[in-house]
């Protein structure tokens, strides 16, 4: 799947090679979303569901059942218990905040967390408008750089695409300040464009200056929010490559670091150990979904991984969000009720 995502053409500015818009929606749309949507075919108001509900019918209490459903005036009246069911409104805003700082612009391999970010919204954003709904996105660099309205078409899909990569500035010792990019600023900003409740995908690599804690909490309280987060397997293990000067890609600060002592390689493990953890702890803290998306993932095995376990939690009817590494994780071959049993 990775050369869905990656391609020659080079975005002037400085940046990651990427394809062309129409030419990486269209290969996308052979290699993947076909794929997707006839997978999702009948699952669709499971997953993402719409603004209001219509009430359809009455039947009597499954096991599973939401509680919330039962209709107490006729469970009274016959003795059973007895839930409501409801059609959905289909009728769909999605949002796309999109982190396009200077730090996803990294890879260690061919494929950079800006490829994955690029092929996961050109994804969700035409599946989601194939279905009639609308689809919107806030794009931040430095700051928040455009606001596009929410829309419909393939067009409007090309058009934020062509957004994502804009030749934009390279970053320089102190362009973004001592603390890089802040993410609180876009979550804020999101929370007074956004009136409707509807889905949120906010696809960041989450490297930001702190405090962008309460406004997703808020956030969440008020939408369906998925926090997609980006992520290279260089962040988490650094190899024996020698003396090597590294450069902070938000604040352009340069280190000169012996990649060789095996001693610094494992407290840098350590510490983006304990990183990794404090971030899944935030994110799950805050109540938005959490989606992992690795530059050396499958893009259409994430999103079906994700979309299954989404429809079980529903199934399930229960309030608690899957950590990310259950997501990220392949159930060993011959124990398919190992996901069955996840809370």
């Amino acid at each position: 799947m990775a050369e869905a995502l990656a391609g020659p053409p080079p975005r002037t500015g400085g940046g990651t090679p990427v394809p062309v818009p129409e030419q990486l929606l269209r290969r996308l749309e052979w290699t993947v979303i076909r794929r997707l949507d006839g997978l999702l075919q009948g699952d669709y108001r499971t997953l993402f569901r719409g603004h209001g509900v219509d009430l359809a019918d009455l039947r009597e209490y499954q096991h599973h059942d939401d509680v919330r459903h039962i209709d107490w005036n006729v469970t009274a009246r016959l003795q059973q218990p007895y839930v409501r069911q409801f059609i959905e409104d289909r009728d769909l805003t999605a949002w796309f905040l999109l982190d396009l700082s200077g730090s996803v612009d990294f890879g260690s391999g061919d494929v950079t967390k800006l490829n994955v970010s690029t092929g996961f919204v050109a994804t969700l954003a035409r599946v989601i408008t194939r279905h009639g709904n609308r689809v919107g996105a806030m794009l931040f660099g430095q700051q928040v750089d455009a606001v596009l309205k929410p829309g419909a078409s393939r067009n409007h899909v090309l058009n934020l695409l062509r957004r994502m990569h804009q030749p934009r500035p390279v970053a320089k010792a102190g362009r973004t300040g001592p603390e890089g990019t802040r993410l609180a600023d876009l979550l804020t900003l999101a929370e007074g464009t956004m009136k409707r409740r509807g889905l949120v995908f906010i696809v960041s690599d989450f490297i930001s200056a702190p405090g962008w804690q309460k406004p997703l909490a808020r956030l969440a309280q008020r939408h369906e929010v998925v926090a997609v987060r980006l992520l290279d397997p260089l962040e988490m293990a650094l190899p024996d490559v020698g003396l090597v000067t590294i450069e902070d890609a938000e604040t352009g600060e340069q280190l000169f670091i012996d990649a060789a002592d095996p001693a610094f390689r494992e407290r840098y493990a350590a510490v983006a150990e304990q990183q990794e953890a404090q971030l899944i702890d935030e994110l799950s803290a805050s109540g938005a979904d959490i989606l992992e998306l690795a530059t050396d993932d499958d893009l259409l095995d994430a999103l079906l991984r994700y979309a299954d376990l989404r429809r079980q939690r529903a199934r399930a009817r229960s309030g608690r969000r899957f950590p990310a590494h259950l997501q990220r994780a392949r159930p060993p071959i011959g124990t398919p009720a190992l996901l069955e049993a996840a809370p």
